[in-house]
């Protein structure tokens, strides 16, 4: 036969009231947590939402704009129309349109003589393939931006670069009037 013991509980010592400045402690931690947990996300939100608003505010306002703008076309945009405008350019301007059909990035820049053996390389093209009095953008493209090919005693010289599709396809006019200081000129369009 097995007999069965039970144990007694041991007592338990009543716990001892909390001091003063225990409690105070706890309260801040607590307060900082709370704080911790619910104002860097909302502060996160508040930032969020305003770096939002004025990304859109630069988008409008971009597309808004009629002729050239005097910026740098962002990274994204030279690469999506392959247009690689060579470091050390001045005077740089872009205007872009687009629709559901076809896409333009107009962009005009001074360059060096270097700048434009790299600008032509970075396309995919060459000076070599710069023809000599000839103008490759046509008067819709230039009378969007308002570029003037008309003018008289300038050493215009142009090229098309043809892509197959949805690679961009570049017109190219270049102002060699100084040969050092050339202007270029680039309508690439896309087809996407």
């Amino acid at each position: 036969m097995t007999t069965l013991t039970t144990r007694r509980p041991t007592p338990q010592t009543p716990p001892t009231p909390e001091g003063r400045r225990h409690m105070i402690v706890r309260r801040w931690i607590t307060a900082i947590v709370i704080v911790l947990l619910i104002g860097i996300p909302a502060g996160y939100l508040v930032i969020s939402a305003e770096q939002s608003r004025a990304s859109g505010r630069d988008k409008q306002a971009e597309s808004a704009a009629e002729g050239l703008r005097d910026f740098w076309p962002s990274l994204m945009k030279r690469r999506i129309f392959e247009v690689p405008i060579p470091e050390g350019s001045t005077r740089v301007a872009y205007f872009e349109t687009s629709n559901w059909k076809t896409s333009r990035l107009y962009v005009q820049f001074r360059t060096s003589a270097e700048g434009l053996d790299a600008f032509l390389e970075g396309v995919g093209t060459s000076r070599g393939a710069l023809e000599a009095g000839k103008v490759t953008i046509g008067d819709r493209d230039a009378g969007v931006v308002g570029w003037n090919f008309g003018l008289e005693d300038r050493a215009w010289a142009g090229t098309v670069h043809t892509q197959k599709d949805p690679r961009p396809s570049q017109d190219i006019t270049v102002d060699l009037t100084e040969p050092d200081h050339p202007w270029v000129y680039v309508v690439s369009t896309a087809n996407p």
